[in-house]
Formats: structure tokens, C-alpha cells, sequence
């Protein structure tokens, strides 16, 4: 997986001062004078384009080199890791202080840091800055709202001029000096075109202080039905509430995304801080940080284990829960593996380390959660294309609103232009919009990572959702994967040459057969000799020389092909397929010498996961390279129809192929190597976390526990994940389909009904809370077990 964990490994856009990542920048390069320069869209490099030297004069543009600048590495254990921060609603936006995304204009958030500490991060800078300038605006707007509510009151021009004054003092500190960051986000916005919700609060609260204190200064340049009033009409309250209820809206939207990282802060939590070394000298706790691969370390009942290993010695049932998401703990015995983070419930157990730091599992799940939380789904392309004309829509319907009532409205015209304009700009802040898909995807993923569900990205989520089919893989999906040779017929010859000769020559394969096979050798005391000229043909078999001796080992096509006669064993060979057998020939000096018989159990999961998936309207079919009679036998026991058997490795991807070709969509579930093509092809590609390292990167799913109970849970999640996006965008347009005709004043002609710029923002600030609400009771679903 490749990380741009610090500066080095990213670009500043030269047209708005952006952080991009060369690999994937949205808007391409573009060459002058001997540099590579790369940008966050095709507008910026158009620009660039057409006058790069006005860009390149600037202070602040940065050049980078004549090549993408290669990722910096993660920092080492020792090192304190390099502060990044990133933007929610654009991932390619990063830099190293904090503050806002100069695209969308939301606050920036820190990257988690792949350490083998547990620490967390200080507060977030933005949000204690945010809280500090909320609780001193809001003690310096009350007495303003109470003083223009005095105001209204008011009989002698004198005493209403001064409250107006009193207004004004208390008023600017809050709009200069609290609503600064948005005015400077809003100027920024219009400099690098890219409009966003600070556009329209910017200006609607300079707008209304400015035309207040314009008022106030020169009342005698207002309009006659304006300035013939006991005192000027100002709107100071109304621009303190706003930038108030802003940042009330800040606070609260900080707080709520700093608390969907709880899913990779518990995550974290799961190391201990030490681990028990056992050394010569005897056993020694030290600091997590110090373990190496090949330590032995001694974890007792209770405690968590420290890193990824194997057990040495002892027996001990581990709580696996909180990574795989299964509730019922494992038994763990000599040469059982062991995950870091999970909690050995009973037995003293030593284990040697043989994953330490980022290669351990629960460091890779932390990496995977905080690249899925700021990918961005398909669905987000529907708020995307409207952010791009929602904003300019917003203006121009304020202009409008401002110029029908200025020729249409009743007196006094100037004021009610400006007020309704200003409560058009403030209910339409898009913020809810630009938050809808992210604060659900962020949820989701980190709710899934603790159940056992890693999902890559979130086009693999929403997708997940979508499909109708699901292929899977029959041998370490649907079956344990742990094959176990069972016995041993004979054609010709002994028992104990036949299993020793083709012992030998499997000892030099990976398959998980061959492993059987060798196992099963061992077990019954057959010798094992050294092999030459060893050939492996994938899906089909083995051949090779033991001795003196020429070897084949494989299926009944393989050994036909080599003109080896089957004679009265393919009879029995079908027999024990049909009873859900694996079956592989064996042939000694082109003569058959017997067959073994291999059992895989179905696991236990398989039936009610795939029946609870197939009331859902999923069809479910297999594919295997096993033989026709066993994969026939395996499908029957769970409820299959669709069959496709004795595929080669590099046909599996052509049956996820044909399947979409007409018209399905297809999740493609494995666990191998020989799967690794087909969960690419696959719109979603799912690996068992039992499985190869291989598939697991070629899946956009990795159920970490390999149980297919995990395949159900990932399905649930996925469909709660979108339906929560459907209900934030819901939210996101209900008020401004409702609050934006209501602030231009459509009411007021039949009922004479306003919308004050305060109520405005008191919406608008809602609209956001109503988002991230709905998001979070994603985290408060009951589990998915």
C-alpha cells in the first residue's frame, strides 16, 4: 500500500497553494522552464497554463521536481512521526499545520500515525481555537441582542442612536475578530475559485455589518424612508448572532469528526504498552516499542497479545472479537498463530514474535481504516456536481431576492432588500452537503474495522450494497482450507511408497494439498527423498523424479494427459466425490499407483451465512478448480445451484467477466493466490483474512476472522452505510429546497412572513448538526454478529 506520510511525497498546486499527491493529481502536470508542476484540477492548470509566471512571481508558489517526488517512508519507531493534516472532503489536500482546506474551506484533521504506540494525538488545534473564539463571541453577541431588542423599543432618537453606538462596539469584536478565519476562508475561496460555504457566509455577514455601519456613519446618504426613522436601521445583532451560531456550528462539527476517529483510536488502544520478553536471564517486561521478530515472549491469562507470532508452548482459548468480529473464542496450541491486540482469556502461553510494528495485522487494519475514511464514494459524485453550480446558484438567487425587493418590496425597500438578500446567503451554506458522504463513510469503516470487516476504500462499500451476485471460491472459503488426508488407495505396490513418493515430490509445492499430503506422510512414518527436475502445472498437478523414480501427482485430466490409464479407480475416485471428497491421482513410472482421498469440512458459518444472503436477492454461485463431482457434492450440502467447476486459476477471472457481461453485478469472494485475478476483475473483491497476502490487496473487502459470518456482516454494513448517505443528502436539500424560497420572502405576499438572517443561520448550523447526527447512529447500531 503506498503512503505519502509526510511533505515529501506530495506537491503544492501553484495556482491555489494546494497539497496534491503527484501519483493522482486530479488536474494533471504541466511543464515550464524545466519543472513539473501538478494540480488539483483542470482548472487550476488551466490558469497555470496560460500565464505561469503570474503564479510562479508569488511567494508562496513551490516548484517541484522534474519527476513525482517518491513517498516518504513512515517514520521509525524511535522517531517522533512528522504531523499531518488532512482534509475530509478533498483526501489529496495535505500539509503540515493545521487550519482549512483551501478547496471546500472545512478544517483540516490530523493523519494517524502508524506507531507502535497507543498515545493518542493533543486536542485538535482547530477545534480548541474554534471553542475559544465561540464562548468569547457568544458572552460579547448577548448584550447585543438584548440591546437591539432595547433599541426597537426605544421613543428618543438620542437614547436609540446610543444603544445603536453601544451595538456597533460589542458587534465588531465579534464579527472582525471572531469571524475572521471565515473571512479570510471565504476571500480565499474567491481567489482560488473554488466556492464553498465560507463564499456565502463572508459575505453575507460583511454585508450586513458593512451596510450597518455605513448607516450609522452616514445616515444622511440613505434613502429617505430610511434615514427618516429615530435612528439609522442597523443589523449589528444580526451579523454578531450569525458568525456566532457559526461557530457554534464549528465547534460542534469539529467535535463529532474528531469523535469518528474513536474507531481507529480503539483500534490503537488494543496494544498493550508492554510485552514480557523470556530471556536467558530469565523475564522481563519491556516497552512495546523494543520487541523484535524472533523474540520469545510469555503472554499470561488476561493479558493482550503484545505482537503476531506463534505459540511455542502452552494452551489457551484467545478472544479474537475485537479484530476478527467472531464472539466465540479460539483455541490456541503449539504452532497456532496468534494476532497483537487480541486477549488471551485462559492458559499461560510463550509465543516467538514474527510481526512486529507496521507489518503486524492490527497496524495494517489501522493503515486500511484511515485510507478507506478518506476515500470517497461513487454516490458523492452526486454532491459533487451540485456543490459546482450550488454555490453560484446561491448568489445569483440573493442578487435576484436583493433587486426584487428594492423595486417591489414595501418600504423601507433598502432594508428589507438587504436583510432577505444576506438570509439567502446564510440558509444555503452547503456545509450539510459537503459533509453527507464523508461523516457516513468515516462511521461506517471504522464501525465495520471492529467488527471484523476492513474495507479498503468506499466505492468498494456502496458497491457492496449493489450487487446481486456473489462467486465464491470453494477451498479455504467455503471449506476451512485445511485439508487432511484421510487415506490411501492402492492400485499397485505399498501403502508406504506410494504416500512416500508422492510425498516427496509435493513437499516441493505450496498447494494446500500438497500440504496435506505431506503432513499426512509424516503422520504415518513414510519417508521423504529429495526431488529433481520438479514441474508444477497450476490447477492441474505436479511431476518430478524421486530417486530413480518418475512421480505425477495430480488430477485425472493431468495424469490423462500424460496417457496414464485410470482402470477400476476413477469408480472409486467418483465415489468419494460424491460424498464431498477431494480426490488426487497418483502415478509411479507412467503406471497408476493409487489415489488419495482428502477431506476439507465445509465450515461451520458457510450454510446460514449464505441462506441469510440469499434472502437478501443474492444469487450465490461457485467456482472451483476441484473436480465437477466434489464442488457438486460441497454446493448441494449449502444450497447452491450455480456451479462452475475444474476451472484454471486463469479462468476464474474470466468466469467474473462473463457473469457481468451479462448484466450482474459481482462480488467475488477467496482466498488464494489463483484468486487474486478474479477479486480484481470482480466489482467488489472480498479475501478471507485466513487467506494470502496476495488476495487480501486485490480485494476491496478483507473479512479479517475468514469466517463467512463476516461476508453477512459486510453486506448489513454496506446497506447501512448507503442508506445513512441517502439520509444525509436528504437532509442536506431539505433545507435549502424549504429555507432558501423562505429567506427570499415567497411567504410574504400571503402571509407576511420573513426569515431573520438569524433564524438563517440557526438552520443552517442545524442542517449540519442533523448530518452528523445521522452518521453517528451508525456507530450505535446493535452489532452485526
Amino acid at each position: 500500500m503506498s503512503e505519502h506520510s509526510g511533505l515529501a511525497g506530495t506537491a503544492r498546486d501553484p495556482v491555489c497553494g494546494m497539497r496534491v499527491d503527484p501519483t493522482t493529481a486530479k488536474g494533471g502536470s504541466c511543464e515550464h522552464a524545466g519543472t513539473t508542476y501538478y494540480f488539483c484540477g483542470p482548472r487550476c492548470r488551466a490558469r497555470f497554463a496560460a500565464d505561469p509566471e503570474q503564479f510562479l512571481s508569488q511567494a508562496q508558489s513551490a516548484a517541484t521536481p522534474h519527476r513525482a517526488p517518491e513517498p516518504e517512508p513512515l517514520p521509525d519507531r524511535h522517531e517522533q512521526p512528522t504531523r499531518l493534516y488532512v482534509c475530509p472532503m478533498d483526501p489529496e489536500v495535505r500539509q503540515s499545520e493545521p487550519g482549512a482546506c483551501p478547496k471546500c474551506g472545512m478544517a483540516l484533521e490530523l493523519e494517524p500515525q502508524l506507531t507502535l504506540s497507543n498515545d493518542e494525538p493533543a486536542q485538535d488545534p482547530e477545534l480548541a481555537a474554534m471553542t475559544r473564539r465561540f464562548w468569547l463571541c457568544a458572552l460579547l453577541t448577548l448584550p447585543v441582542v438584548l440591546l437591539a431588542m432595547s433599541d426597537k423599543v426605544a421613543g428618543e432618537v438620542s437614547s436609540a442612536q446610543h444603544m445603536v453606538s453601544a451595538q456597533l462596539a460589542l458587534s465588531a469584536p465579534v464579527v472582525l475578530w471572531g469571524g475572521w478565519p471565515f473571512f479570510a476562508r471565504g476571500w480565499r475561496s474567491l481567489t482560488n475559485r473554488h466556492l464553498n460555504m465560507f463564499t456565502l457566509v463572508a459575505i453575507g455577514t460583511g454585508t450586513a455589518f458593512g451596510f450597518s455601519l455605513f448607516s450609522l456613519l452616514f445616515p444622511a446618504w440613505l434613502p429617505h424612508s430610511e434615514h427618516d426613522m429615530a435612528a439609522p436601521p442597523v443589523y449589528f445583532e444580526a451579523s454578531a448572532v450569525i458568525v456566532t451560531l457559526v461557530l457554534l456550528g464549528q465547534v460542534l462539527e469539529l467535535r463529532a469528526r474528531s469523535s469518528t476517529s474513536g474507531a481507529i483510536a480503539a483500534l490503537l488502544g488494543l496494544n498493550p504498552k508492554t510485552a514480557r520478553r523470556v530471556e536467558a536471564d530469565g523475564e522481563h517486561d519491556v516497552p512495546l516499542e523494543q520487541v523484535r521478530v524472533g523474540d520469545r515472549l510469555r503472554v499470561r491469562p488476561g493479558e493482550k497479545i503484545p505482537v503476531d507470532g506463534v505459540v511455542l508452548e502452552g494452551h489457551g482459548a484467545v478472544d479474537e472479537s475485537a479484530v476478527t468480529g467472531e464472539p466465540i473464542p479460539a483455541e490456541k496450541s503449539v504452532q497456532s498463530w496468534l494476532t497483537g491486540g487480541t486477549l488471551n482469556g485462559t492458559g499461560s502461553l510463550v509465543m516467538r514474535a514474527e510481526r512486529v510494528g507496521r507489518d503486524t495485522l492490527l497496524a495494517q487494519i489501522v493503515a486500511t481504516v484511515a485510507e478507506a475514511q478518506r476515500s470517497r464514494a461513487p454516490v458523492q459524485r452526486v454532491a459533487d456536481r451540485v456543490a459546482g453550480w450550488f454555490v453560484p446558484a446561491v448568489l445569483a438567487i440573493a442578487a435576484l431576492t436583493a433587486l426584487v425587493w428594492l423595486v417591489l418590496g414595501p418600504e423601507p425597500r433598502l432594508s428589507h432588500a438587504l436583510v432577505n438578500a444576506v438570509a439567502v446567503l446564510i440558509v444555503a451554506c452547503p456545509c450539510a452537503l459537503g459533509l453527507a458522504t464523508p461523516m457516513s463513510i468515516l462511521v461506517g469503516t471504522g464501525r465495520g474495522a471492529r467488527e471484523g470487516v476492513l474495507v479498503r476504500n468506499a466505492e468498494a462499500l456502496e458497491l457492496f450494497a449493489r450487487v446481486d451476485t456473489l462467486l465464491v471460491d470453494k477451498t479455504g472459503t467455503l471449506t476451512e482450507g485445511k485439508p487432511t488426508l484421510t487415506r490411501v488407495h492402492v492400485a499397485s505396490g505399498d501403502e508406504t511408497t506410494l504416500l512416500g513418493l508422492a510425498a516427496s515430490l509435493e513437499q516441493a509445492s505450496e498447494h494446500p494439498l500438497a500440504a496435506a499430503i505431506v503432513r499426512g506422510a509424516r503422520a504415518r512414518g513414510a519417508s521423504l527423498l529429495a526431488v529433481a527436475e520438479f514441474q508444477a502445472i497450476p490447477g492441474l498437478g505436479v511431476v518430478g523424479k524421486v530417486s530413480t523414480r518418475e512421480v505425477a501427482v495430480g488430477t485425472h485430466a493431468f495424469l490423462e494427459q500424460r496417457g496414464v490409464a485410470l482402470g477400476s479407480l476413477e469408480t472409486t475416485a467418483n465415489e468419494l466425490r460424491a460424498r464431498g471428497n477431494i480426490v488426487v491421482f497418483v502415478a509411479i513410472d507412467g503406471v497408476l499407483a493409487g489415489l488419495l482421498e482428502i477431506g476439507d469440512p465445509v465450515k461451520s458459518s458457510a450454510s446460514g451465512a449464505l441462506a441469510a444472503l440469499r434472502k437478501q436477492g443474492i444469487q450465490i454461485a461457485m467456482v472451483t478448480g476441484d473436480s465437477r463431482v466434489t464442488a457438486e457434492a460441497v454446493a448441494k450440502s449449502l444450497g447452491i445451484s450455480e456451479v462452475h467447476a475444474e476451472i484454471l486459476p486463469d479462468k476464474k477471472s474470466e468466469i467474473v467477466a462473463r457473469l457481468r457481461a451479462a448484466g450482474r453485478r459481482v462480488a467475488m469472494v477467496g482466498d488464494g493466490i489463483n484468486d487474486a485475478p478474479a477479486l480484481a476483475v470482480a466489482e467488489v473483491g472480498i479475501a478471507m483474512g485466513s487467506g494470502t497476502d496476495i488476495a487480501m490487496q486485490s480485494a476491496g473487502i478483507t473479512l479479517v476472522g475468514g469466517e463467512l459470518g463476516g461476508l453477512l456482516r459486510a453486506r448489513r454494513l454496506a446497506r447501512d452505510v448507503l442508506r445513512n448517505v441517502r439520509q444525509n443528502l436528504f437532509f442536506a436539500f431539505i433545507y435549502n429546497i424549504i429555507g432558501v424560497p423562505v429567506a427570499a420572502g415567497v411567504l410574504y405576499p400571503a402571509f407576511g412572513l420573513l426569515l431573520s438572517p438569524m433564524i438563517a443561520s440557526a438552520a443552517m448550523s442545524l442542517s449540519s448538526v442533523s448530518v452528523i447526527g445521522n452518521a453517528l447512529r451508525l456507530r450505535r447500531r446493535a452489532s452485526y454478529s
